[in-house]
C-alpha cells in the first residue's frame, strides 16, 4: 500500500494583517524537511492554483488560514469540515474571483470539475479583525497574538501529518 498524498496549503493575504497566517506557516513548514509524498504549498490568494492542485486527488488536504470565529486573537483551530455540504451549494458558488481567494468557493469549483475530496482539516487561527480602512487600505504585519501563535501551528500541522502517515 502506497502512503497516502498529502497537500498543505497555505491561504492568506500578506497585505491583511492576520490574514498571512496560512502563508507564514507554509513558508515555516517549507523550511523544513517533510516526507516525500507532502506536499506544501503558498497559494496566498491564488484559487485557481488551489482549484487545480486539489484536482490531483489527495488523500488528505490541510488547509491553514486565517479564521474568525469570535475567540481571542491567536487561538488556534483545528477543523474538520462536512464535504457533503459542498452538494447543496449553489451553483453561482463556484464562481471565482480572478484575483481572490475564498475556500468555499475554491472547494465548490474543484465538486463541479469532478473533483473529490477524501479527508480535509482546517488549521485556522482567530485574527485580529481589521478596521474599515485597513480592510480598504490594507495592512502589513501580523499582530502580536497571531504571531505568537505560528510555532503552535507548525506543530499542529506536523501532528497531522504525522498521525496520517501512521495510520
Amino acid at each position: 500500500m502506497f502512503p497516502p498524498k498529502i497537500l498543505v496549503a497555505g491561504i492568506g493575504n500578506i497585505f491583511l494583517g492576520d490574514d498571512a497566517f496560512g502563508v507564514e506557516v507554509v513558508q515555516r513548514l517549507s523550511n523544513r524537511t517533510q516526507p516525500e509524498n507532502v506536499r506544501v504549498v503558498d497559494f496566498g490568494i491564488r484559487g485557481f492554483d488551489l482549484a487545480y492542485a486539489l484536482l490531483d486527488g489527495y488523500d488528505l488536504t490541510i488547509l491553514v488560514d486565517a479564521a474568525p470565529r469570535g475567540e481571542s486573537p491567536g487561538t488556534l483551530y483545528t477543523i474538520e469540515p462536512e464535504l457533503s455540504e459542498l452538494d447543496e451549494l449553489d451553483p453561482r458558488a463556484t464562481e471565482i474571483e480572478m484575483h481572490g481567494m475564498n475556500p468555499s468557493r475554491v472547494l465548490s469549483m474543484v465538486k463541479s470539475m469532478g473533483g473529490e475530496f477524501r479527508r480535509m482539516v482546517l488549521v485556522g487561527c482567530e485574527p485580529v479583525p481589521l478596521s474599515a480602512e485597513e480592510v480598504e487600505e490594507g495592512r502589513m504585519g501580523m499582530s502580536a497574538a497571531v504571531s505568537a501563535s505560528l510555532d503552535q501551528a507548525v506543530a499542529m500541522v506536523e501532528t497531522i501529518i504525522r498521525k496520517t502517515l501512521e495510520n
